[in-house]
């Protein structure tokens, strides 16, 4: 399995090759398709990101001594966003994500070219996925 920062490498190289903004959010809602979708128990207000604008409903789980996220948003944008961000979490120690460099958001330009909204809401959702770490990694010591 891939680290956090090869799966984070993957992605700046990916956005590199796309010169306009307009490709970059039709590969953000691509992604979005390909999002590990949450199932409809877990489509409930105990899982829903506060300060996303959009409805987004995050879910994790332990698999062995790794975490597993699915998602779904009301909104392509959003879900391109929490899907690019399950890309890179997913699958990981909950340690490494605690300790997840998240340098390549902005190498690959994404906070500026985002509304505050959105903004305020990636914040968030990297909140929550970081929340589930931690009570993961609280549970296993």
């Amino acid at each position: 399995m891939a680290s956090i920062q090869e799966v984070s490498e993957e992605v700046v190289s990916e956005f590199a090759f796309l010169d306009e903004w307009m490709d970059k959010y039709e590969h953000l809602i691509e992604l979005g398709k390909t999002l590990p979708m949450i199932s409809v128990e877990e489509r409930r207000p105990e899982n829903l990101i506060k300060g996303c604008q959009s409805q987004v409903w995050l879910h994790a789980e332990m698999n062995g001594d790794k975490v597993l996220f699915t998602a779904d948003s009301d909104a392509i944008i959003t879900k391109g966003i929490i899907a690019l961000m399950i890309r890179v979490l997913n699958d990981q120690k909950p340690e490494d994500i605690l300790n997840a460099d998240f340098g390549f958001i902005d190498e690959i330009g994404l906070k500026e070219h985002l509304s505050p909204t959105r903004s305020n809401g990636l914040v968030s959702m990297i909140k929550q996925m970081k929340m589930y770490a931690l009570a993961f990694q609280a549970k296993a010591n």
